[in-house]
């Protein structure tokens, strides 16, 4: 079954060099028309190139939607998470890569198997593909400007046995 992803986990996975790790895990993955968009004006000239490279390789895969977008996607979400729950719902993906808390609740709602960039980082850290998930935590903090709750970083810490 398909994998699909909104922009944020692969944009902030690139900014910190961890792109790799995506296709590592699912092979290869989709994500729709709004989401290549977003991912071509990725302000990161590194992670732009290789998101680009990761189109052109094959295994990144822009895949268009048959229908409109549902009413209730495009209520709350941005175009990109609307798309990508609506790409995950027409493909009967068995995962969709999402950061957002409302579309993670929405992904939920719709019985969609959600994980993110945190979740890559805890799969690769378990397998040993990274040294620290600390330290890709605070990289995504400092290089991405990513937020994430200290209730949720303690917990994820104490997941791969780091405190």
């Amino acid at each position: 079954m398909p994998v699909v992803s909104n922009t944020s986990p692969l944009s902030n996975l690139t900014i910190i060099g961890r792109l790799d790790l995506v296709r590592e895990q699912f092979g290869s993955v989709f994500i729709p028309p709004a989401v290549r968009v977003e991912l071509s004006r990725n302000p990161h000239t590194v992670g732009r190139t290789a998101l680009e490279s990761a189109i052109k390789e094959g295994w990144l895969r822009v895949a268009t939607l048959n229908g409109a977008v549902p009413t209730e996607l495009n209520l709350n979400l941005d175009i990109g998470e609307a798309e990508a729950l609506a790409l995950a719902v027409e493909t009967k993906a068995s995962l969709v890569l999402l950061d957002e808390s409302a579309a993670r609740l929405k992904a939920n709602q719709l019985g969609i198997s959600v994980t993110g960039a945190l979740g890559v980082l805890r799969k690769a850290r378990r397998a040993s593909r990274i040294p620290s998930l600390k330290t890709e935590i605070e990289r995504l903090r400092v290089e991405a400007r990513f937020f994430i709750h200290p209730a949720l970083e303690k917990a994820l810490l104490i997941s791969v046995g780091e405190t």
